[in-house]
């Protein structure tokens, strides 16, 4: 019976710590996601698009992240991807890179391009600092360097998250 009742803690023991949710978010990733789920959603919502979101190929460019902003342009560009995979029936979603044959794509291929930049002198309140910021969105075709869709989010991040 002593077994038994071991066993079966042990098991139950295991099966919480499967279920619980990952303790590696940090406060940086936090800080970044209700931004990328911001940007994902003004990018799945872009005027442009003439094919079904699940057909859809985002190629991510690199994002430019402002030196000003303590932002690693890896963890912006994560988060980002990561909140674009999360909608449901979203887009497939790849990261690219610039190549000299762009103008071959498929037509479900699109860049998105990003830049978080800074929007002012830091804002200090009582109980903490607020970094200003805009992040400019911009769609375009493979190939072309016109955008067909550009979108701005302006907001703050605190500081003490970064």
């Amino acid at each position: 019976m002593k077994r038994t009742l071991c066993s079966l803690c042990l098991a139950l023991l295991l099966a919480a710590c499967a279920g619980a949710p990952p303790s590696s978010t940090t406060p940086e990733r936090r800080a970044l996601q209700g931004l990328s789920q911001r940007a994902a959603e003004a990018a799945m919502t872009a005027p442009h698009w003439a094919i079904p979101a699940e057909e859809r190929v985002l190629l991510l460019a690199p994002p430019r992240v402002d030196a000003d902003l303590p932002i690693a342009t890896d963890t912006f560009r994560e988060a980002l991807t990561r909140a674009l995979l999360g909608r449901d029936g979203g887009p497939q979603v790849l990261n690219w890179k610039p190549t000299a044959n762009e103008s071959a794509a498929p037509d479900n291929q699109w860049i998105l391009e990003s830049r978080l930049q800074t929007e002012g002198p830091i804002l200090a309140l009582s109980d903490r600092r607020l970094l200003p910021y805009r992040l400019e969105l911009t769609l375009r075709r493979p190939g072309s360097d016109a955008p067909r869709w550009r979108y701005h989010i302006d907001g703050a991040l605190d500081a003490s998250a970064l």
